[in-house]
C-alpha cells in the first residue's frame, strides 16, 4: 500500500466519524488533557464533555483541529503502532522546528503537521 493510499484512508475514516466519537478515540489514545490542549481549550477536562452524547459541542475551530488530529493519529498509528504514535504527538519533532505535533495542531499548522506525519510513516516504510 502506498503512502498516498494510507493518507487517503485515514482521511476517509475520519470523515465518516461523528465528532464525539473522534473525541472519545483521541481521549483514549492521548488522554483528555492533551486532547483539550490540541483543540485549543484551556479547560483540561472539556474533552470529557465533548465525548458525551449530551455534552457541549466543541467550537468550529476545535472541531477542525480534532478531526485533523484524529486523521494524523490514524495515519501514524496504522503504520508505526499506538505507542510510537503517542510519542510522535507529544515529542519534539524535527519537521516542526522541534515543536510537538500537539502544539503545531493547536497553532493550526496543518500543512507542516501533515508533512511531519508523512515523513514519519515514510521512515516506517523505509526502515
Amino acid at each position: 500500500m502506498s503512502i498516498a493510499s494510507i493518507v487517503g484512508s485515514a482521511h476517509a475514516k475520519t470523515a465518516r466519524l461523528d465528532i464525539r466519537e473522534i473525541v472519545r478515540r483521541l481521549n483514549s489514545a492521548l488522554g483528555a488533557t492533551l486532547v483539550a490542549a490540541l483543540a485549543g481549550s484551556k479547560d483540561r477536562k472539556i474533552s470529557y464533555g465533548w465525548a458525551k452524547q449530551d455534552g457541549p459541542e466543541p467550537n468550529v475551530a476545535a472541531v477542525k483541529r480534532l478531526q485533523f488530529a484524529y486523521a494524523q493519529w490514524d495515519l501514524v498509528s496504522s503504520v508505526e503502532g499506538e505507542h510510537v504514535a503517542r510519542m510522535w504527538f507529544i515529542g519534539a519533532n524535527p519537521w516542526l522546528d522541534q515543536d510537538s505535533p500537539i502544539d503545531a495542531i493547536r497553532e493550526d499548522r496543518y500543512k507542516e503537521t501533515a508533512h511531519a506525519a508523512a515523513e514519519m510513516i515514510d521512515d516506517g516504510f523505509a526502515g
